[in-house]
């Protein structure tokens, strides 16, 4: 596989993308890190990567860009995975409990990394800059840990919310994709857990 400079450019930031978030990134995150003039430019450049079989891009997700080395080990013996799709969570109440579920779905587990565990349905936009809409299905990784920059399923006293974590010396703060919302500052009286790490988008239509 001979990939042209750009191309490894490309290859290395979706990898990049994935460490940090969790996920790869979208195509106007593409356009928008590497300047391009338009989407279609980014477009071409991923169809040559996939075309030279550096990525895949898969349909019915938002974020269907998948390096195949990440993905080789398990290619044709991968079973689909059932996971709980959360909704609206009740406050206080453990949020994979019965009444959180409203449906479930099957999805490629090789689509995601690390393997999802459940779908929590997206209320506002208050992540949109990230791309994750109102309505859309974030799929989550169950864990309590998390680094500063992923996307992460975060409880902060009574509340569930998706948010950007940050970590600075002792202290946290949640931060909004969207320029109209505030940043959440953990204090120190508050009770905080990280509930899972987002690994995926389903954008709503597509479920």
């Amino acid at each position: 596989m001979k990939l042209t400079p750009r191309q490894q450019e490309i290859l290395d930031y979706i990898e990049q993308c994935m460490q940090i978030d969790g996920m790869p990134p979208t195509r106007a995150e593409i356009v928008e890190h590497f300047g391009f003039a338009s989407p279609n430019a980014a477009q071409c450049h991923l169809r040559a990567l996939a075309a030279r079989g550096a990525i895949e891009l898969r349909k019915g997700t938002a974020r269907g860009i998948v390096p195949l080395d990440r993905d080789r080990t398990n290619a044709g013996n991968r079973a689909s995975l059932t996971m709980p799709v959360i909704g609206r969570v009740a406050a206080g109440s453990p949020l994979l409990a019965v009444e959180n579920r409203e449906d479930a779905i099957q999805v490629d587990p090789g689509l995601f990394r690390p393997r999802p565990d459940y779908a929590l349905r997206v209320t506002g936009d208050s992540m949109i800059n990230a791309g994750i809409n109102d309505g859309d299905l974030l799929v989550v990784h169950r864990t309590p840990e998390a680094r500063s920059g992923q996307i992460v399923v975060a409880r902060i006293n009574d509340e569930v919310t998706v948010k950007r974590l940050l970590r600075r010396g002792r202290g946290i703060r949640l931060k909004a994709e969207n320029p109209h919302y505030e940043d959440i500052q953990v204090g120190s009286g508050d009770d905080f857990a990280i509930e899972g790490l987002g690994v995926g988008v389903i954008r709503a239509g597509m479920d």
